[in-house]
C-alpha cells in the first residue's frame, strides 16, 4: 500500500525559536566561578595591577621615598634620564650575557639528562628527581654563603682545583671578566633542577605510540630522538627559553646583591638591579618608576614575539 506523507506543517515562530537562557540565567552560571575566583583576583589585583598602576604614575613625579616630601611633577623627564643614562647601555648588554649564558642550564643540559634518565623507572626515578631538584630548595642567602667559600680565592676549592692543574688562582667575584660567568653558574646550578623536572614533564606527555612505530619501521634510537622527540618537545623548550629570557634578571638579582654588589665597576649589574639601585639606594622614586615601566614595557614585547614563535615553530601530536 503506498503512503503519502501529509504536507509539512508550519511550525509557529514560538515554538520554532531555540530556548536561549536569559541574562539573569548566564549571570547566575558565571557567579560561581566567579566567586571561586574572586580571592585571587582581589589579591592580583592589590599586588600586581596596583602596583603597576603607582609605578606608572610616579614615574612623572619627582620624589625621594619620605613621606613627608612632596611629589614634584616633572612630566616626561624621568623617562629622558633613563634611556640617556650611561650605564644603561651596560646593564642592558648584562642582562643579555645572564640570558644566553643561562640556557644551557635550562635548556641543553636538562634536555640531555630528561633524555638520558627516560628509562629510568621506580624508586629510583623519585630518588633521581628528588636529588636533581635539591638545589631549587636551597635559599639564594645560603647558596650565596656556599659559593662564597668554594670561589674563596685563597683557600676555596675551585682555586685549589686550578692550582693542581698549575693555573693561578682567580678572585672570581672581584674580577671584572669572571664575575659575570661565576653568577651565571651559581643561577645555572639551583635552576638546573626545576627545568630538567619540566624536560621530565614533557617527554612523559609524548605518546609512546610514535617510537614505537617509528622502531617498527626500521629507525634507529637517534633517529627517532631526532626526527620525533625533539619536534615534540618543541612546545616544552620553547616554554623554557621564555621563563629564562623574563625570568633570568629575577632569578640573577639577590645572587648579584650578595655576592658582587653589582660589581666590580657594573660587570655583574643587570637591569633590574640597576633599576634597585636607583630607588633604594638612590631614593630617586620617580626615576626607578620610569625605568620599571621602560623595562617592562622592553619585557612585555619579548613575551608576546616569544608567543608568537611558539605558534610557528612547535609541533604537536594531535
Amino acid at each position: 500500500m503506498l503512503v503519502v506523507a501529509p504536507d509539512s506543517v508550519p511550525v509557529p515562530a514560538a515554538e520554532g525559536r531555540s530556548s536561549r537562557p536569559s541574562a539573569a540565567g548566564r549571570l547566575r552560571g558565571w557567579l560561581v566561578p566567579l566567586l571561586y575566583l574572586a580571592p585571587a583576583l582581589v589579591f592580583l589585583g592589590l599586588w600586581t595591577y596596583r602596583p603597576l598602576l603607582q609605578t606608572f604614575q610616579l614615574s612623572f613625579y619627582h620624589w625621594n621615598l619620605l613621606p613627608t616630601s612632596p611629589m614634584t611633577p616633572v612630566g616626561t623627564e624621568n623617562y629622558t634620564r633613563v634611556l640617556s643614562m650611561p650605564e644603561l647601555g651596560q646593564a642592558v648588554r648584562n642582562t643579555l650575557v645572564y640570558i644566553v649564558g643561562l640556557l644551557p642550564f635550562t635548556v641543553v643540559l636538562p634536555t640531555i639528562a630528561g633524555l638520558l634518565t627516560r628509562r629510568v623507572r621506580g624508586r629510583a626515578k623519585t630518588v633521581y628527581q628528588a636529588l636533581i631538584f635539591l638545589p631549587t630548595l636551597v635559599t639564594p642567602v645560603a647558596s650565596a654563603a656556599v659559593w662564597r667559600w668554594l670561589f674563596d680565592p685563597q683557600s676555596g676549592p675551585v682555586n685549589g682545583v686550578l692550582g693542581l692543574l698549575g693555573m693561578a688562582p682567580v678572585n672570581f667575584l672581584r674580577d671584572e671578566h669572571a664575575a659575570i660567568g661565576a653568577i651565571i653558574v651559581v643561577s645555572g646550578w639551583s635552576l638546573l633542577g626545576f627545568a630538567t623536572l619540566v624536560i621530565s614533564a614533557g617527554l612523559t606527555g609524548i605518546s609512546a605510540d610514535y617510537p614505537a612505530a617509528a622502531s617498527l619501521d626500521g629507525a634507529s634510537r637517534w633517529q627517532i630522538t631526532r626526527w620525533i622527540t625533539l619536534p615534540l618537545l618543541s612546545p616544552t623548550v620553547l616554554f623554557l627559553v621564555l621563563t629564562t629570557t623574563l625570568l633570568s634578571v629575577q632569578i640573577t638579582f639577590p645572587l648579584i646583591d650578595l655576592l658582587t654588589e653589582g660589581g666590580p665597576d657594573g660587570a655583574t649589574t643587570n637591569v633590574y638591579y640597576l633599576l634597585w639601585q636607583s630607588g633604594f639606594r638612590n631614593f630617586d622614586a620617580g626615576f626607578a618608576g620610569a625605568a620599571g615601566t621602560v623595562f617592562f614595557a622592553g619585557f612585555g614585547l619579548v613575551a608576546l614575539l616569544f608567543v608568537w614563535l611558539s605558534d610557528k615553530l612547535s609541533f604537536y601530536d594531535n
